[in-house]
């Protein structure tokens, strides 16, 4: 497979996740959080991050979330960061 298309798949494997989790978890939790949308998505980007440092320094295995899910929500927060930025986060 090609560079472009392992990035475009990625991408759209992402978004597909983020529309689920948008689905079940609705805009009120980023665009009411405490601080605003900005602090409690950089709180979150914090503590993935976080987690991300300890599986990699460790080696531990996870029972749940994979090292690579980590990466995923990563990537997912700083898309709705981006949003946020942007003004195309919804404020309800």
């Amino acid at each position: 497979m090609e560079f472009k298309d392992v990035v475009y798949k990625l991408a759209k494997d992402n978004a597909d996740l983020l529309l689920r989790k948008h689905r079940d978890y609705g805009p009120s939790n980023i665009a009411l959080a405490p601080g605003g949308p900005l602090n409690g998505l950089r709180v979150r980007i914090h503590d993935k991050t976080a987690r991300i440092n300890h599986l990699i320094d460790s080696g531990a295995t996870p029972e749940n979330e994979s090292l690579r899910d980590s990466f995923v929500d990563l990537c997912n927060y700083a898309i709705i960061a981006l949003m946020v930025l942007d003004g195309d986060w919804p404020n309800d």
